[in-house]
């Protein structure tokens, strides 16, 4: 019975950190710094104290415990059409809309739905008081690279003026960049695939 006790502790606290790796996920966004594209991992905020000397945390004789770290959860809902995904962090929101809801084809011009849409992300952007908010352009792998480049940015550009528009430049500073094929989300080589990688993403940072 002595030995039972002693083993239990230490499978509570494996299955623990077991269920807190598959859990949490680092997020992925961009830097302060403009030259780093997305992807580059956020910096995390201070970690939770964990007593070493717990006695519901003992290992194995000699074993000890990894350094604590603060693991940032992500929920992704994703409309049954597709044509539009958010990303939610404990930090941050990002919302991507896909192009041919916004554009027509090989178009930078928006239509009156696709403002509607974009003006309900003002009011989120509003709603959660953020101050910068980054929109970026993306596009398939079909034509040219330098094409590709080009129009994600007019489109990104796009985006951003009817933003400021609704928002009024209230005290909001923008980062627009366009980065063409660079960044899929999907497999370029199915229409399916290409058709999520051309998109415009909206994110800020989250208040509540």
């Amino acid at each position: 019975m002595t030995r039972a006790r002693r083993i239990t502790p230490v499978l509570a606290a494996a299955g623990l950190l077991l269920a807190a790796h598959l859990v949490g996920a680092t997020a992925a966004q961009a830097d302060d710094d403009p030259d780093v594209p997305p992807g580059a991992v956020a910096s995390p905020s201070a970690p939770v104290d964990v007593d070493p000397n717990d006695p519901d945390l003992k290992l194995s004789e000699g074993a000890t415990l990894a350094r604590a770290k603060v693991l940032d959860i992500k929920s992704v809902v994703e409309e049954q059409s597709g044509d539009e995904r958010r990303e939610d962090t404990n930090t941050q929101v990002t919302l991507a809309l896909q192009a041919e809801v916004l554009f027509g084809k090989d178009s930078a011009t928006l239509g009156a739905e696709s403002r509607s849409r974009i003006r309900g992300i003002a009011e989120e952007i509003r709603t959660q008081n953020a101050t910068k908010v980054r929109v970026f352009g993306f596009t398939d792998d079909l034509g040219s690279a330098a094409h590709g480049d080009v129009l994600s940015r007019r489109r990104a550009n796009a985006v951003q003026e009817v933003l400021a528009q609704v928002l009024d430049n209230a005290g909001v500073t923008y980062e627009v960049r366009g980065y063409g094929e660079q960044y899929p989300i999907a497999d370029n080589s199915t229409e399916a695939g290409r058709k999520k990688n051309r998109r415009v993403e909206v994110s800020f940072p989250r208040s509540r």
